[in-house]
């Protein structure tokens, strides 16, 4: 069985709640994405949002929710081995100029977001997003199957 996670486990700040919220509508309404929330990757890390665009592209969503939060945080790059494209996303009351202008930025709170800065497209490898595709369908269906049928693990 795919491995569930949690969607929200205490983790998250209730700002990186409302922001992942905004990013999700955003991708959903704007730019046509299925989105995940908490996508535990290959390497351990785990994706704030992930979408999945009608044609396969996969982009990750890095929610920083204050500057401590951004400044901690040094294994980001990573996500990049896993995406075609990067964002970081942020609330609005976080100045835009800590994050790097090489990635794609976007603000959102907890009714919608708006794309500050597209990320550049880097187009993952054809077996890794095959690998993450089926990683995808399997952990979409058992989050349904939870909601449907939360008896015994």
């Amino acid at each position: 069985m795919a491995e569930l996670g949690p969607i929200v486990d205490g983790r998250q700040s209730a700002t990186a709640l409302r922001v992942q919220r905004g990013v999700m509508r955003l991708l959903r309404e704007t730019h046509d994405m299925s989105c995940y929330a908490e996508v535990t990757l290959k390497s351990g890390r785990r994706a704030d949002v992930l979408g999945v665009g009608p044609n396969g592209e996969i982009w990750i969503v890095e929610i920083k929710s204050s500057l401590v939060d951004f400044q901690v945080d040094r294994k980001w790059h990573e996500y990049r081995d896993f995406s075609d494209k990067f964002f970081f996303a942020k609330p609005p009351e976080l100045d835009p100029d800590i994050f790097p202008t090489t990635e794609g930025l976007i603000v959102a709170d907890g009714h919608d977001g708006a794309m500050l800065r597209d990320s550049p497209l880097t187009p993952l490898a054809p077996a890794r997003r095959k690998a993450l595709m089926l990683k995808l369908a399997r952990l979409g269906a058992d989050r349904l199957h939870v909601l449907m049928d939360p008896g015994p693990k």
